[in-house]
C-alpha cells in the first residue's frame, strides 16, 4: 500500500513540472528579436566628416561603401539602415530608421551631410494599375504544344 501512495505522490509532482517545462519552452520560442539591416553609421564617425575638407575616399574609409548612389550623377551617397523588432508571428515593428546623405561638390569633396530619421519618412500610395501587354494570349494547348516543330535538328549546330 505504501508503494502505491508513493507512486501517486511522484505523479502529482511530475504533472506540474512537465506543464511548467512545456510553458517555459513555448514562451522561450517567442523571444523578441532585434534585427539591424543596412548601414547605420555611428554619430562619432559622422561628426568627423568636415565639408570642404574630406574627399570621397575619406568618406568611404570612415563610413564604408554607400548603400546607394544618386542615379544620374554620383554627387550624393546614401547610407541606409534600420533597426526592427519582431515578436513571434506578429508584423515587425520599426524601432529606428536612419538615412545619411553625403553630398559632394564637382571637385569630389564633401559639400554637406544630412541625417534623416524615421519621422522624416512619407507614406506613399502605390499605383494598382496593371500595365497592358501587346500580343496574343495563348490558351493551354498552345502553351503546351506551341513549340513542336519549331526547332530543327542541325540548322544552328557546328559541324
Amino acid at each position: 500500500m505504501a508503494v502505491k501512495s508513493h507512486r501517486r505522490g511522484v505523479r502529482r509532482l511530475w504533472a506540474p513540472a512537465l506543464v511548467g517545462t512545456v510553458l517555459a519552452l513555448g514562451l522561450g520560442a517567442c523571444e523578441q528579436s532585434i534585427n539591424v539591416r543596412g548601414n547605420m553609421p555611428l554619430e562619432e564617425d559622422l561628426a568627423r566628416i568636415a565639408p570642404g575638407v574630406h574627399s570621397r575616399n575619406d568618406v568611404a574609409r570612415l563610413l564604408g561603401s554607400p548603400s546607394a548612389v544618386s542615379t544620374f550623377e554620383d554627387t550624393k551617397w546614401y547610407y541606409i539602415g534600420q533597426k526592427t523588432t519582431e515578436f513571434a508571428f506578429f508584423a515587425p515593428e520599426v524601432l529606428e530608421r536612419k538615412v545619411v546623405v553625403v553630398s559632394f561638390d564637382t571637385a569630389g569633396t564633401v559639400a554637406e551631410t544630412k541625417t534623416l530619421g524615421l519621422s522624416d519618412g512619407q507614406d506613399i500610395d502605390p499605383v494598382d494599375r496593371v500595365t497592358p501587354t501587346e500580343g496574343r494570349k495563348p490558351n493551354l494547348f498552345q502553351e503546351i504544344f506551341g513549340n513542336i516543330g519549331r526547332f530543327g535538328g542541325s540548322a544552328g549546330a557546328e559541324q
